[in-house]
């Protein structure tokens, strides 16, 4: 037989669709050829594994060599298809057995001296996989081979039967009529129960009114957006954010290793930990939302069931901060390009930081501010009113004085506040499925109607600071989230009236 056929995957945003490595052996002047819309990186593979079959003991055919990478409309890049294709060439020439290749999946990058280096998306290749179900009639469901490097983060996918390896020969052995001890073992994950550990609110002095707006932010998964002068906590307070938000599920955790798998740089040091993606202000709209030619996620998905912090928002350009108004609304993000597309979760909390003016001392005690109104409005004003009516809690924090900054730190620390958190976070799954951040405009009339009292102080607020209707909803989502905390049924003007002081954080407001 002159032709093998190996199993593989690409990816495409989060999913991996299947990839046929067809290798076909002809006469004819030597030569390697890859065909099926591969890349520069794909292209690269032949020299790659030319090098890394000789230096592992096997014979190159000197004959001509066709590589086709089904189907021949889908994108391939990266090196993860160096081992399927080296593995086509010793099947095709018959230098290993090719009559069992199909019960397995293979993905690895090979070095020149045939070692297997890690490759991005192995979680998501091994989600794809199980899920897949696309073994041949009467054949075992398929086993995963691939690179030790990536072997945790697969067995992450408990369906998936994981083999991983170090070399092309130790993979080579395992098709060889060999002894068992030469086959490669399934791969069971390490323990990774270890506790999570996050900043402490402990450490925070003083602050309690932006502390309370935070463990509503958190228990609601609220946006926010915190204002004040240099040193007043704003980036400490935010870092401490993680460590209230409820436990991650199952779920949640799979979902966001998925996608710093994606990204290359999963680690399970790092498995069920909240994300914190805090980007520098100079962060290209590309880099924020993803993008590239072959799509790839950006930091609004890799923050996906965590906590992205935009610290000195006005420095941003405008332009890259309009593009945070999709998923802030809708959860994903959908990467469009002229061939393809690519759908990748960003269901993420934004939390933002800023001065309240280009020098950044307004309203501090010492007098230190000197901009001229215009120049303060001018400065806030970097900031769309679209982003900011998307921004549940805008809040103003306040410089310490020198008695505080001399005092020990005093507060509840972090786990006390996420006790809390995670009953409110209970009470909203159990009533509506999801927290309260994420309701619609229909569950809002269901579930968030205050009483008569709150109901004229909310239209009164409304009037007065000219807000717009979505501003005048996550006012409302925003008091549920306080009653909740209280352990109240209903809305009341009480839980109405803290939400309101949670809006009125920028001029104008």
């Amino acid at each position: 037989m002159t032709l093998a056929v190996l199993q593989s995957r690409a990816l495409a945003g989060m999913a991996a669709p299947s990839v046929s490595v067809e290798v076909h052996l002809a006469n004819g002047l030597p030569g390697m050829t890859i065909v099926g819309l591969p890349d520069t990186e794909v292209r690269e593979a032949k020299d790659r594994v030319r090098a890394a079959l000789q230096n592992s003991g096997f014979d190159v055919p000197p004959r001509r060599i066709t590589i086709n990478l089904a189907p021949a409309d889908l994108p391939k890049e990266s090196g993860r298809f160096d081992l399927p294709i080296a593995l086509g060439i010793l099947a095709a020439s018959h230098q290993i057995r090719g009559d069992t290749l199909e019960r397995y999946e293979f993905a690895g990058e090979l070095s020149l001296s045939g070692e297997l280096r890690p490759i991005r998306g192995a979680l998501a290749m091994a989600f794809a996989m199980v899920r897949a179900g696309d073994s041949p009639a009467g054949v075992r469901a398929r086993a995963f081979i691939l690179p030790l490097a990536n072997a945790d983060e697969a067995a992450l996918v408990e369906a998936a039967e994981i083999l991983p390896a170090r070399t092309l020969l130790e993979v080579c052995a395992h098709f060889a009529n060999a002894p068992d001890a030469t086959r490669l073992a399934r791969h069971v994950g390490p323990g990774l129960l270890h506790a999570v550990r996050y900043p402490d609110f402990a450490d925070v002095k003083g602050q309690q009114h932006a502390k309370r707006a935070l463990e509503v932010a958190a228990a609601g998964a609220h946006s926010a957006l915190l204002v004040g002068p240099p040193g007043a906590g704003k980036s400490m307070l935010a870092a401490r954010l993680p460590g209230l938000l409820p436990p991650m599920s199952e779920s949640e955790a799979l979902e966001s290793a998925a996608v710093q798998s994606l990204a290359g740089g999963f680690s399970p040091q790092l498995w069920r930990q909240r994300p914190f993606r805090s980007p520098h202000h100079t962060t290209s709209g590309v880099a924020l939302v993803g993008g590239g030619s072959v799509p790839r996620p950006g930091e609004v998905s890799l923050a996906h069931h965590g906590v992205l912090f935009l610290d000195e928002l006005p420095e941003f350009d405008r332009r890259v901060l309009e593009v945070l108004r999709e998923p802030l609304e809708s959860g994903q993000i959908t990467i469009s390009r002229a061939a393809h597309q690519a759908d990748f979760p960003a269901r993420f909390q934004l939390i933002a930081a800023m001065n309240p003016c280009p020098c950044g001392w307004l309203g501090h005690a010492s007098g230190k501010c000197h901009c001229l109104e215009a120049a303060v409005l001018r400065y806030q004003s970097r900031i769309s009113g679209a982003l900011l009516d998307r921004i549940d809690i805008q809040l103003p924090v306040m410089a310490l004085g020198p008695e505080s900054m001399g005092a020990q730190a005093e507060g509840e620390p972090s786990s006390v506040i996420a006790e809390r958190v995670a009953r409110a976070h209970a009470l909203q799954v159990a009533r509506q499925g999801h927290p309260n951040g994420h309701l619609g405009a229909r569950d809002i009339d269901r579930y968030c109607a205050p009483d008569d009292a709150g109901q004229r102080l909310l239209h009164g607020a409304a009037k007065h600071l000219h807000w717009s209707a979505r501003a005048y909803h996550r006012v409302l989502k925003v008091a549920r989230t306080v009653a909740d905390l209280a352990g109240s049924e209903h809305v009341a003007s009480i839980h109405v009236a803290e939400a309101i002081g949670y809006r009125r954080a920028l001029r104008g407001d």
